[in-house]
């Protein structure tokens, strides 16, 4: 699919993009496209892969002259910007909303101006019947994909739906092992919180299974687990061999939820299985074509897909973790 293509990818600096890139590498596309808007950041992924397929493009997505000139002769699109922290966009909703809402439709407009091929959009569990504005946004981004699939255009548009990726830049592993390491202690928002968690490697797995199997329209979920993030605190301090660490209960911030959704009540309701990995998530939109791609896939039988359930033991979080190289 992606041999002698050529693929943008929207903030592709970050953990996400460059696993995507090493991936795409592999898969002998014609070029791949880095649009970001932190120089820093693309000087620093150039010297690291100092790789000719490579192209870096300094840019905003929500500059949508620089954003259609990046687009310009484009096979496929992965959009991965976005502002993602939930209290920096409860801090700055405006920034918030011009980057994941309006720059998602910036990205919608700039595929179907030069006729990409298909356009997968990177979204969140907290876009599932959101409680913060992040959520918020995601969520809406995620209909402004869906709707693209009505309009007058060959492009196809579709979602995926990650959880927490571990290891990620700025992500609750490396935040507990420096808090251990200069402070003696952890500090978790509250000793019940469940999270979705999965390694970079199956979030790349999502990526490309929406891309190859996609009709246009649905959301991609994949099956992970979840656990306590106060088992994590504990696997973490049990690798490092430190017992005395203190566990500090900080709170709940302003839209945190205790568990999350990768898909809620109602939206189970249209949502099938799609195999032993994924579940897909049909939009109520009519859009020409899908439901009959899915008419043999046999409706979940969740009320919702939640993170308080099926919980990792600490072993099975322990075999998680050495998996993604984050255990000594």
């Amino acid at each position: 699919m992606f041999d002698n293509q050529t693929i943008l990818i929207t903030g592709a600096t970050g953990s996400w993009g460059h696993e995507l890139v090493k991936q795409l590498l592999e898969k002998n596309p014609k070029e791949v496209r880095i649009f970001s808007r932190n120089e820093s950041s693309q000087v620093d992924m150039q010297r690291q892969f100092f790789h000719p397929k490579l192209r870096f493009i300094i840019g905003d997505i929500k500059d949508k002259d620089s954003l259609y000139q990046a687009t310009e002769l484009v096979d496929y699109v992965f959009h991965l910007a976005a502002l993602k922290h939930v209290p920096v966009c409860e801090d700055n909703p405006m920034e918030a909303l011009k980057t994941n809402v309006l720059g998602t439709q910036n990205v919608v407009e700039a595929a179907i101006a030069h006729s990409v091929k298909k356009v997968v959009y990177i979204s969140t569990d907290k876009a599932a019947n959101p409680s913060n504005f992040y959520g918020l946004t995601k969520a809406m981004g995620e209909r402004l994909i869906q709707h693209a699939n009505t309009l007058p255009t060959k492009t196809r548009f579709v979602c995926v739906r990650g959880g927490n990726v571990l290891g990620t830049n700025g992500s609750v592993i490396h935040v507990f092992k420096h808090q251990m390491q200069t402070k003696g202690e952890i500090g978790i928002t509250h000793k019940d919180m469940t999270r979705f968690f999965l390694t970079l490697e199956d979030a790349i797995k999502l990526l490309f299974k929406a891309t190859y199997e996609s009709y246009g329209g649905e959301t991609f979920v994949m099956k992970m687990p979840t656990c306590r993030i106060l088992d994590l605190a504990y696997v973490l301090m049990d690798d490092v061999g430190l017992q005395d660490v203190k566990i500090r209960e900080l709170g709940i911030r302003p839209g945190e939820k205790m568990h999350e959704l990768l898909f809620s009540e109602y939206e189970s309701q249209n949502t099938v299985s799609y195999d032993e990995n994924y579940y897909v998530i049909l939009p109520y939109i009519d859009i020409p074509g899908l439901r009959d791609a899915y008419k043999e896939y046999k409706p979940v039988q969740l009320k919702n897909y939640i993170s308080s359930e099926g919980l990792m033991t600490k072993e099975e979080l322990s075999e998680l973790l050495k998996k993604g190289g984050f255990l000594s």
